[in-house]
């Protein structure tokens, strides 16, 4: 054989070779994540609210409602679980959210879900939203952790006016501060109908948006307001934020149809965590926003995928939650998870589809964001539910730890607890809460520490080294 026709085909072949993985690839679902953030349970339409909430009601309608979905019950620790498919706490991130003054990000060590995707023919990966998993050095930012586009903000709880935090505009495109009009949530929906409506249609893309909606401040437009003229208060300006963020759904459902394959676009909605005390409705859920009660960490989600199966608006009582996203959309894309990556979280679409069922597993609850001396675990499997609250696990004085025991299959309000009759119950839990305290670290500490003397940047620009 020549040498010439040697190399033509080799050449052919790899022509061949990269052909079929651009047709894998087009054949691969479009995956779209839309994050709710301070979501009440009794919040959304198709939960009994008043607050009109059409177009995400209509994900639960046309796809599935996912009726057990858990997180953690504050947002830095929830993202990134969701974000690594592993309890966060792994990497030192489980404990308390990330503020303003924190030296604190998602480690460059830890593989995201985008990162997965990337191997996988996903070359358009964005995020539009709040990032919230670390600002203070290039590593955290979000570009650096497999995305290929960011617009939207650092940090939690900036002005959805001037966009500011701390007093410095917190409002970014990729690595640039921007300076632009318009309340935050309909920018972040106007963006990330763009993205949809940009991305080519011969390849599959990955779209995360992060809403800041409706956390606090408590700030809407007026048209908005005038909406629910019986609400007072903070009350009244959380349903027209919410009435808000459900337009911007609308915005990013209506890009999708738009395209012409959204049989073939995976959409999920869920919220970070539960709403805020005396201002969201977690009812029928006891508690709220940081604590571990049904309330913090079981919050509206619903998904839509018709290619999928996930159709016809049926209720998926199946106990899952944020660290399952990650493994199940890289079963869901085809991408092989790297061996010897420990992975948390299981492939939950069989049984989102009615086709397997998901084994009893323990899930861990940990926060410790106010002081060290007030710290909260919780150990919940399919039926029973502890939690336990003091300086440590195994605390010298047992006197300053406070446990309960819930039944969640005949209690699921948790209005009893029934430790004094379920000791053994409660023993196992323990033991499976000891084995999950050892598998991490604090990392970021309690949330005041280093606020005092902090300096804020200015434009919260991410300095380079």
């Amino acid at each position: 054989m020549s040498r010439n026709r040697f190399l033509f085909l080799m050449l052919l072949g790899l022509s061949i070779l990269s052909t079929q993985r651009d047709v894998q690839a087009a054949n691969k679902p479009n995956i779209v994540i839309l994050l709710a953030d301070d979501l009440g349970w009794g919040d959304v339409g198709y939960h009994g609210s008043d607050i009109k909430t059409p177009n995400i009601d209509s994900i639960a309608q046309e796809g599935v409602a996912l009726d057990r979905f858990y997180v953690c019950p504050m947002c830095s620790p929830t993202r990134a679980g969701f974000m690594t498919g592993r309890y966060p706490n792994r990497f030192g991130m489980m404990r308390a959210v990330i503020p303003p003054w924190r030296d604190y990000g998602l480690p460059t060590s830890e593989v995201t879900l985008p990162e997965l995707l990337k191997t996988a023919g996903y070359n358009r990966r964005g995020i539009i939203g709040k990032w919230h998993l670390g600002h203070s050095k290039p590593d955290h930012h979000p570009l650096e952790h497999g995305f290929t586009y960011f617009y939207g903000h650092y940090n939690g709880a900036i002005d959805y006016f001037t966009h500011e935090r701390e007093g410095e505009t917190d409002w970014h495109r990729n690595h640039d501060t921007i300076h632009e009009e318009g309340y935050a949530t309909d920018l972040l929906a106007a963006d990330a109908a763009k993205f949809i409506s940009d991305s080519p249609q011969d390849s599959p893309y990955f779209l995360y948006v992060p809403f800041n909606a409706p956390h606090s401040p408590f700030q809407a437009k007026e048209e908005d307001l005038k909406k629910y003229p019986k609400r007072k208060g903070n009350k009244k300006t959380l349903a027209a934020m919410i009435d808000s963020l459900d337009q911007g759904v609308g915005k990013i459902l209506n890009a999708i149809e738009e395209r012409g394959d959204a049989d073939n676009t995976f959409v999920i909605f869920f919220s970070d965590n539960g709403g805020v005390r005396n201002v969201a409705d977690n009812k029928p859920l006891r508690g709220a926003k940081l604590t571990p009660y049904e309330g913090g960490i079981r919050v509206v989600a619903c998904a839509r995928y018709p290619e999928g199966g996930l159709v016809g608006g049926k209720t998926i009582t199946t106990r899952c939650g944020y660290i399952d996203l990650l493994p199940t959309l890289c079963g869901l894309a085809k991408v092989a998870v790297p061996e010897g990556l420990t992975l948390d979280g299981v492939n939950v679409l069989p049984a989102w589809q009615g086709k397997k069922t998901v084994a009893d597993r323990t899930w861990f609850t940990y926060e410790a964001q106010g002081n060290n001396t007030d710290k909260v675990w919780a150990a919940t499997s399919d039926r029973w539910k502890l939690i336990m609250k003091g300086p440590a696990l195994a605390a010298t004085d047992p006197s300053v730890i406070k446990s309960e025991l819930f039944d969640l299959a005949n209690d699921p309000y948790e209005t009893k607890d029934v430790l004094a009759g379920h000791h053994r119950e409660a023993a196992m839990l323990m033991l499976k809460l000891n084995e999950f305290t050892l598998w991490g670290v604090d990392g970021i500490p309690v949330y005041s520490k280093g606020r005092e003397g902090f300096t804020v940047p200015e434009d919260w620009i991410i300095q380079t080294e």
